[in-house]
C-alpha cells in the first residue's frame, strides 16, 4: 500500500506493474537528461565570449536537430509497444473472478467450481481496530492465490466503476452491460489494496478494494469454507 508522504508507485508484485514501474524510470532518466543538456546548452551559450552569432543557415545543425529528437522517440517506443502488448495479453487463467461494481460497495463472484458470490462493504471509521487504514479497510476481502493465473472480469450494476489495484498495475473499467478482463499473477502473497478510481457519485471514495493474496492450499480452504456457507 502507499504511505504518507510517498512520491513513489507501490511496490510491485506482478510482472506487469514491475514492467511499468521500469518503463517509467527509463523515461525519468531520458528526460533528466535531456534536460541537463538543454540548461547545460544555455548556459555555455549565455555565459561564453560570444553570445551573438550571425548565422543564416546551417545544414548540418538542421540534420542532427531533426536527427536527434527522431531517435530518442524510437529509443521511447521501443519499451512502450512490448509494454502495451503485455498488458494486452491474456494468460490461460486457472482461477477467475467476476468484480461488480455497485454504489457504492464491491460484489465477489467466484464461478469456476460453484458459483460463489459476496459483497464487500467499506468499515465504517468508528468499528475500525487498531492499526487497519482508514476508508480501506473491508468486511470481506477479495482473495487470490499468488504465483497463479488469475482472470479479472469486471462489470457493473449501475454506473461506471473502476477496479483499480496499483500493486498489481491493473485498472479495469467496469462498464454496465460490459465484460472487461485482465490477467493478475501475483508473485508475493500479502494483502494490497486499491479503490474505484471512476467518480461514480456521492459514495465515490467510499468502495475500497482489499485483496488478499494467500498460498494455493489456503485458498482452496477459504473457498470451500465459502462453498460450506452459501
Amino acid at each position: 500500500m502507499s504511505y504518507w508522504c510517498q512520491m513513489y508507485f507501490q511496490n510491485g508484485v506482478t510482472f506487469t506493474s514491475m514492467r511499468v514501474q521500469w518503463a517509467f524510470g527509463m523515461y525519468c532518466v531520458v528526460l533528466m537528461l535531456i534536460f541537463v543538456f538543454v540548461m547545460l546548452s544555455v548556459l555555455l551559450c549565455c555565459s561564453g565570449a560570444h553570445q551573438f552569432i550571425n548565422m543564416t543557415t546551417d545544414h548540418n545543425l538542421e540534420r542532427i536537430w531533426g536527427t536527434v529528437p527522431l531517435l530518442i522517440l524510437v529509443f521511447l517506443s521501443w519499451p512502450s509497444m512490448g509494454l502495451l502488448y503485455v498488458l494486452s495479453e491474456l494468460e490461460t487463467p486457472l482461477i477467475t473472478v467476476k468484480c461488480i461494481g455497485h454504489q457504492w460497495y464491491w460484489e465477489y463472484e467466484y464461478s469456476d467450481f460453484l458459483v460463489v458470490s459476496y459483497n464487500s462493504y467499506m468499515v465504517p471509521e468508528d468499528e475500525l481496530k487498531v492499526g487497519e487504514p482508514r476508508l480501506l479497510t473491508v468486511d470481506k476481502s477479495m482473495v487470490l492465490p499468488f504465483s497463479v493465473w488469475c482472470r479479472i472480469l469486471t462489470t457493473s450494476f449501475d454506473v461506471v466503476h473502476s477496479w483499480t489495484v496499483p500493486a498489481f498495475g491493473v485498472k479495469s473499467d467496469a462498464v454496465p452491460g460490459r465484460l472487461s478482463e485482465a490477467s493478475v499473477k501475483a508473485e508475493m502473497p500479502g494483502i494490497f489494496w486499491g479503490q474505484c478510481s471512476e467518480i461514480c457519485g456521492a459514495l465515490h471514495s467510499f468502495m475500497p478494494i482489499r485483496v488478499e493474496v494467500v498460498s494455493s492450499e489456503l485458498f482452496f480452504k477459504w473457498l470451500s469454507v465459502l462453498e460450506s456457507t452459501a
